[in-house]
């Protein structure tokens, strides 16, 4: 809806990124706000929602179903949710790249069973219950959108199917083997917050990531 708005957290960007934002501003309740690493562009954009629910997305992500954001909301209405978010799927890139999704996406499911956890490749939350929680952790320099889902009690999260397509620009920078023992990693020390806290050289390998809220 051209009324939603629209907040894209720039951390100095270097491939026109506000500029193409702003050219959106007929069409669009659209801005541009100062950005800098995930959780602390997140944080700025969802500083100035007022809208009951905050859609945080990346910077590379496309919505594989157009009543994706429609059905989400709804659901955590009649549910009362406290965050929401989907399934995963690769857009380009080889069968071993979309192999990975798929895992995330099953271990995504069965951790519905004990501590789930969404990414911020597309995460609805409840903002209220978002602040309640800190935010996101900005001191957290990997996974920080996978900390703060995990805090929300499993009869408040849903996955609703549908999916957003990303790309293997992870892979390419990184390979399938650090990003799959990372990810492991990351899994087997969800109750350490000083894993949490250390720098996993992430980033680096990233030339320019942008996230939405």
């Amino acid at each position: 809806m051209s009324s939603t708005r629209v907040l894209v957290a720039d951390a100095n960007s270097t491939d026109g990124t506000p500029e193409i934002v702003l050219s959106f501003r007929d069409r669009l309740n659209v801005g541009v706000i100062r950005g800098g690493m995930p959780s602390v562009g997140r944080n700025r954009g969802a500083a100035q929602a007022d809208s009951p629910y905050i859609l945080f997305l990346d910077a590379d992500i496309e919505l594989a179903d157009r009543s994706l954001v429609r059905r989400c909301m709804e659901r955590a209405q009649q549910s009362q949710l406290h965050c929401v978010t989907t399934n995963i799927l690769c857009s380009d890139g080889s069968w071993v790249d979309k192999l990975f999704y798929v895992g995330n996406d099953l271990f995504q499911y069965l951790s519905y069973l004990h501590r789930p956890f969404a990414t911020g490749m597309f995460m609805l939350f409840d903002r209220k219950r978002f602040w309640e929680l800190g935010g996101f952790h900005e001191q957290i320099l990997f996974a920080e959108d996978y900390r703060l889902s995990q805090q929300v009690a499993c009869k408040r999260f849903a996955i609703v199917r549908g999916g957003v397509t990303t790309t293997n620009r992870r892979f390419k920078k990184m390979g399938h083997l650090r990003v799959g023992w990372l990810f492991l990693k990351t899994a087997m020390n969800y109750w350490n917050e000083k894993y949490f806290l250390r720098d996993h050289k992430y980033w680096t390998a990233e030339p320019d990531s942008v996230p939405r809220a």
